[in-house]
C-alpha cells in the first residue's frame, strides 16, 4: 500500500492504523487503565501548554515519523505551527506510549528506534501499564547522544519543550495497577545508545 493509498483507507476506515513501509496495521482498543493513564499525562501536559507556543495532541493525531512511517502516539508534544486542517503532525517534541502487553515490545524496540531518528524529538517516554515505572528517553542538549533514565516509585519525570515535571503520583492518578506484578515483555533489547542515568 502506498502512503496516498494508506490516506484514503484511513480515511473512510472505522478502525485507525499505522503505516510502516507499505504494511498497516490496526490498532487495538485499550483497557479503562491505558486510558486513564494516558488521559492523565494528556491533561497534565495540556495545562502546561496553554500559555505557551507548543500543542498537546492524543491518540486521535496522527504522527509522520518517516516518510514512510505513521503512527499514533498516545500523547505528542509539538512547537512549531500546526494548522487546524491539519491530519498529520510533523517535528514532534516529545511521543509518550503508555504499554500493554500487544505494544510494549514494539513500544521498547521498533518505535524507540523510530522516534529517536527524528531531528527534532527530545524526549521520549515509555510508561507501564502494571506498574509504577516510566522510562525516559532524552536527547542530550549538547552532544546530541541519547540517553536512557528509569523512574520509580515516587520520582518524577521531566518533560522538555514544556519545562514542566511529571510526578507519577500524577501519571498514575485514579489507575489501579496489578496487585502481582506481571513480568516484563521478552524478546527486545536496548541498545545503541548510553544507558547511563546521570544527566
Amino acid at each position: 500500500m502506498t502512503v496516498d493509498e494508506y490516506f484514503r483507507f484511513e480515511e473512510t476506515s472505522p478502525v485507525k492504523h499505522e503505516y510502516v513501509a507499505g504494511d498497516v496495521y490496526a490498532m487495538s482498543g485499550t483497557t479503562a487503565r491505558h486510558d486513564r493513564i494516558a488521559t492523565n499525562v494528556l491533561v497534565r501536559l495540556s495545562l502546561a501548554a496553554r500559555s505557551g507556543r507548543c500543542d498537546v495532541f492524543s491518540d486521535s493525531m496522527r504522527v509522520q515519523v518517516a516518510g514512510d512511517r505513521y503512527y499514533y502516539p498516545d500523547v505528542t508534544v509539538v512547537c512549531t505551527p500546526v494548522a487546524g486542517s491539519d491530519i498529520v503532525v510533523r517535528n514532534p517534541c516529545v511521543v509518550v506510549e503508555v504499554t500493554s502487553p500487544s505494544t510494549a515490545r514494539i513500544d521498547h524496540g521498533e518505535k524507540l528506534d523510530a522516534y529517536r531518528s527524528i531531528p527534532t524529538l527530545q524526549a521520549y517516554l515509555i510508561i507501564d501499564h502494571r506498574r509504577r515505572r516510566v522510562e525516559r528517553h532524552a536527547r542530550d542538549a549538547q552532544i546530541g547522544a541519547w540517553q536512557r533514565e528509569e523512574i520509580l516509585g515516587e520520582g518524577g519525570v521531566r518533560v522538555p519543550c514544556l519545562d514542566v515535571e511529571l510526578t507519577l503520583d500524577e501519571i498514575y492518578e485514579r489507575v489501579e495497577l496489578p496487585s502481582v506484578s506481571e513480568p516484563d515483555p521478552i524478546g527486545y533489547e536496548v541498545s545503541g545508545y548510553d544507558t547511563d542515568a546521570d544527566e
